[in-house]
């Protein structure tokens, strides 16, 4: 599937931010660790999600779209352990389903995840934080945990990776005894996780910080649970109205997550309004970077929550190429996220690759239309945004990867006035 875009259109509007994906994925997962029907409103329908949700149908558990976006889950009984290679391969997420399965089952097969290929994504965290709770774990062509009882433990992380926080979480849940959870990382939709497992009847303090204290073992039952907003989906609406040169107003934000975010656009001379829960992005925004004291080039890093998002740095590159000024790009975290500039430098980006983690941005400059491929979530996202403020038309591939995790994207960008057509590339 393609997108086909005509650039250089001012949009206007108000956009919502669908429900964070990152939180929908984990909170299915952990709709598994009770017997008691669970209801979740809000939930993306996009892809990733779509494919979680086979593959927990796959374990035996009722799972049904009630609507449009809320789910009906229960797990009343769980009648498989080994997940479905085939799709277990298409999402990162499949790894979520360890820490219940393990906790349901006693033992949990897992293929290697799959997931956007952004650079290596270790899996050891995991392991090590669920045999700290008493787990045990063979890896070969496929991963295999055992146990015979979780307990709960003073567990620290190796790193405070988001994944590996959610799957010690639920499992300690699940634990006899207390868990204290250290260098835990403390997203919002890690916070949403753990506000869900509360909801269910877990008993659990510091939410919000890097240190979490889980009273486990306790006994869990149903609930209804709204998903929170996508602060990633608002920083790129944030991004889509500076490169449009647009005025948005973005409802529902969820604006107590932002700070960092709007810190961030700040720095690229791209301000927003609070109004209530709503953000707004005006038209004719200054769009100059703000250089370091002393006329020193600035830089803009992603870091650990509450930190600038690294699911943001790809966006915060775009709307760099039309800002007024030098900054230096810096992502930390993944290794190959930054390989798609090329794409932006065949549109007629100033951007010098340094190395895979630094990109030096020169701007403005006047993107042209182009072909070009999709490919991972946010890169994909970028390229669109990308495409939006380029001069004439681009045809974007593999727009299956956009969608993993932004609904209706191109109906919804529509209705702010852009012009996008999606065209089946592979009819001839």
């Amino acid at each position: 599937m393609q997108f086909v875009v005509e650039g250089s259109r001012p949009l206007s509007g108000t956009i919502r931010p669908s429900g964070n994906k990152n939180a929908a994925l984990p909170i299915i997962a952990a709709a598994l660790l009770t017997e008691h029907p669970v209801t979740l409103e809000n939930v993306p329908r996009i892809r990733d999600v779509e494919t979680l949700v086979e593959l927990v149908s796959t374990l035996g558990v009722s799972i049904t779209w009630s609507a449009r976006n809320t789910l009906a889950i229960q797990a009343r009984e769980v009648r498989a352990t080994a997940l479905d290679a085939r799709l277990s391969a298409r999402i990162r997420a499949s790894i979520l389903l360890a820490g219940p399965l393990l906790a349901r089952c006693g033992a949990v097969t897992l293929p290697p995840p799959g997931g956007d290929v952004i650079g290596r994504r270790r899996v050891d965290t995991h392991f090590l934080a669920f045999e700290q709770l008493g787990a045990t774990y063979h890896v070969d062509q496929t991963y295999e945990l055992r146990s015979t009882g979780l307990r709960g433990a003073d567990v620290f992380l190796d790193e405070p990776s988001v994944t590996a926080t959610e799957n010690a979480l639920m499992a300690a849940v699940a634990a006899q005894g207390t868990t204290i959870l250290r260098n835990a990382a403390s997203e919002p939709h890690v916070q949403d996780l753990a506000r869900f497992l509360v909801a269910l009847g877990a008993n659990i303090d510091g939410i919000g910080t890097n240190c979490m204290t889980i009273d486990g073992g306790r006994p869990l039952g149903g609930a209804t649970h709204r998903i929170g907003p996508d602060h990633i989906e608002v920083g790129s609406f944030i991004g889509l109205a500076a490169v449009t040169n647009s005025e948005l107003r973005i409802e529902h934000a969820g604006v107590e997550h932002l700070r960092a975010v709007r810190m961030g656009f700040e720095r690229l001379g791209i301000l927003c309004e609070v109004e209530g829960d709503t953000l707004i992005v005006r038209a004719n925004q200054p769009r100059e970077i703000r250089p370091d004291l002393g006329g020193h080039v600035p830089k803009l890093e992603d870091q650990p929550w509450p930190a600038f998002p690294a699911d943001l740095m790809s966006i915060a590159i775009v709307a760099a190429t039309q800002c007024t000024g030098l900054i230096l790009m810096h992502e930390k975290m993944f290794e190959s996220r930054m390989f798609f500039v090329d794409k932006l430098v065949a549109m007629g980006a100033r951007i010098v690759l340094c190395d895979p983690h630094r990109a030096l941005v020169s701007g403005p400059s006047r993107l042209r239309g182009a072909v070009v491929e999709s490919p991972d979530i946010r890169a994909g996202m970028a390229i669109l945004l990308a495409a939006l403020c380029a001069d004439g038309t681009s045809t974007i591939n593999n727009v299956g990867q956009i969608e993993r995790g932004y609904e209706r994207i191109d109906e919804r960008l529509r209705g702010l006035g852009a012009k996008i057509s999606r065209v089946d590339d592979t009819k001839s």
